[in-house]
């Protein structure tokens, strides 16, 4: 008989294992090694993960763009009668699953990780995530750095604002700009590992102005950076 509940309890501790393990399998889920890239900045939040915040600053970018809403839009209630509720609505028509307060998340990470690479000098990255035309220019950067034997240094303080300033439709894709006000520590080092441009301890504002464009057509969810613009 006691062989009989020995062999009762290893069933029933069998049991509680097994049901253990599938809960724990439907809270942390499972890979296998086939899922793909983990980043997906412009994604449904729920899919977005975080990225390191040592970043640079970006060389050559042109003046703010023209016709540019100062201060249009950061996470509060989107102004009505502007062209900019007016283009946020066509890129919601044109795509349903557009979502103005996940996509500025997901510009935020996409701000790092493009700074990020480009501080890497990360080209395959890069380029997953420009257009040719603004690949070309960050690659030239890098090269030219590289030829110069010069590194860059930019600690990312902080992003004090993510302000969503022009959207718009072009054909069938879709438009958004947004106004990224950071606070940064920027340096440039030289050959010998000297300070050439920029200071240790001072902090600046950087105000950028990026625009982001997708196909709304297409299966592809990414966003794309096709423009960069500054106030410097």
């Amino acid at each position: 008989m006691s062989g009989g509940y020995q062999f009762l309890d290893i069933i029933l501790f069998a049991l509680v294992a097994a049901f253990l393990i599938l809960r724990l399998r439907s809270v942390l889920g499972r890979r296998n090694g086939h899922e793909g890239p983990t980043r997906d900045p412009f994604e449904n939040a729920s899919r977005r993960e975080k990225t390191d915040e040592k970043v640079v600053r970006l060389p050559d970018r042109s003046d703010k763009p023209a016709d540019l809403e100062p201060d249009a839009m950061e996470d509060g209630p989107l102004p009505e009668g502007t062209p900019l509720e007016v283009g946020l609505t066509q890129i919601r028509v044109a795509d349903p699953s557009f979502n103005i307060n996940e996509f500025q998340s997901g510009s935020r990470i996409a701000f790092e990780m493009i700074l990020t690479a480009f501080a890497a000098g990360d080209t395959d990255t890069l380029k997953a995530l420009l257009s040719p035309e603004v690949f070309g220019n960050f690659s030239q950067s890098i090269r030219e750095r590289e030829s110069a034997g010069e590194t860059m240094e930019t600690t990312l303080v902080g992003i004090k604002s993510t302000d969503v300033v022009e959207a718009y439709m072009a054909g069938r894709t879709a438009h958004v700009t947004i106004k990224f006000i950071t606070q940064q520590i920027n340096v440039i080092r030289g050959k010998d590992g000297e300070i050439v441009d920029g200071d240790l301890s001072e902090i600046i504002d950087v105000t950028d102005f990026w625009t982001f464009a997708r196909d709304t057509r297409s299966s592809d969810p990414n966003w794309m950076l096709v423009a960069t613009g500054s106030l410097d």
